[in-house]
């Protein structure tokens, strides 16, 4: 694989999970890699599991023939929404129910498996098991995402969304009336030691900030649009933020959003709007997305049938 380098939200980890993590192999896997001294940070040979990794570092894993680890595969089929593309980078909107990069249980059928399909030396830029991947979206959200062509482009737009210098916003429907036009919920983020599937609030968990401002009320069923601006990057981070304080996600099953009043299959959640620094040039560049379908049509019903306050 080519070097990737260790983004904040997997600073401190030990090093057998990073790599696991970052080739999508299992962790027995990425430790007779290790134990074979087959993985560098930083540039030098690490031969100890456990090692604790750091934010900014470089990491390598050498394999003869990294094909056996299970790199995805290309397909032809699946709908991708390209906005903008240059020789460096493409930008997605990505729709509801794609799942960006395979994993357990959703081996193909994902963005990536549709990005090999059409620009096969994707295969060489960044991890091997996401290529081209620097950020993500959960598989229910909808909305922005920038995808890398060139390691250069990889390599700048991993340290943008590590040092927070992206700009991401989003809109959420949430459950309740906020009392404050804006503010934040400042909160560290772990997996959830009760259930391995959610995210949840706990002391142990990676720092996390979300900056929240009220958009639109309503009353009846009493839902809040909010625009949220993330700080940090964390997985679930609004969903488990907001829901944490008692607002959770319209249409949020995992977290509490599943209540009458309004039916929505998935959570009211969209990547609106992304900035960031072109990486070749410096350029400031900014996209927006719209509201899909079934969200607008979600604010449609409640802005005809019960009034807006």
């Amino acid at each position: 694989m080519n070097e990737e380098v260790i983004p904040e939200s997997l600073d401190g980890e030990r090093l057998d999970r990073v790599v696991a993590f970052t080739l999508d192999i299992s962790r027995n896997q990425a430790g007779n890699l290790i134990d074979e001294e087959k993985v560098l940070l930083g540039g030098e040979m690490v031969s100890t599991r456990s090692r604790k990794v750091n934010t900014g570092e470089t990491l390598k894993v050498l394999h003869s023939s990294e094909e056996n680890l299970g790199g995805p595969l290309p397909e032809k089929n699946i709908e991708i929404r390209v906005i903008y593309e240059d020789d460096d980078l493409l930008v997605v909107d990505k729709q509801a129910g794609l799942v960006v990069h395979p994993g357990a249980g959703n081996e193909t059928g994902t963005l990536v498996n549709g990005l090999l399909g059409r620009w096969p030396d994707l295969a060489n830029v960044g991890s091997l098991s996401r290529p081209g991947i620097v950020h993500r979206l959960d598989r229910g959200t909808s909305g922005l995402l920038v995808v890398a062509k060139t390691q250069k482009a990889y390599d700048s737009l991993t340290t943008q969304f590590s040092d927070r210098s992206t700009g991401r916003r989003y809109l959420a429907l949430v459950w309740g009336q906020l009392e404050a036009e804006s503010g934040s919920v400042d909160a560290p983020i772990g997996r959830s030691k009760k259930d391995r599937v959610r995210m949840a609030v706990i002391s142990s968990g990676k720092t996390a900030r979300t900056n929240y401002e009220v958009d639109q009320r309503w009353s009846d069923p009493e839902v809040t649009l909010l625009k949220c601006k993330l700080e940090t990057g964390r997985t679930h981070q609004i969903r488990v933020h907001l829901s944490a304080i008692g607002h959770p996600l319209v249409g949020d099953e995992l977290y509490g959003g599943l209540r009458d009043g309004i039916e929505l299959a998935r959570p009211f959640l969209h990547a609106a709007f992304l900035e960031f620094s072109h990486p070749v040039d410096g350029t400031r560049i900014a996209f927006e997305s719209q509201l899909p379908d079934d969200l607008k049509q979600t604010l449609s019903s409640l802005a005809n049938g019960f009034g807006v306050d």
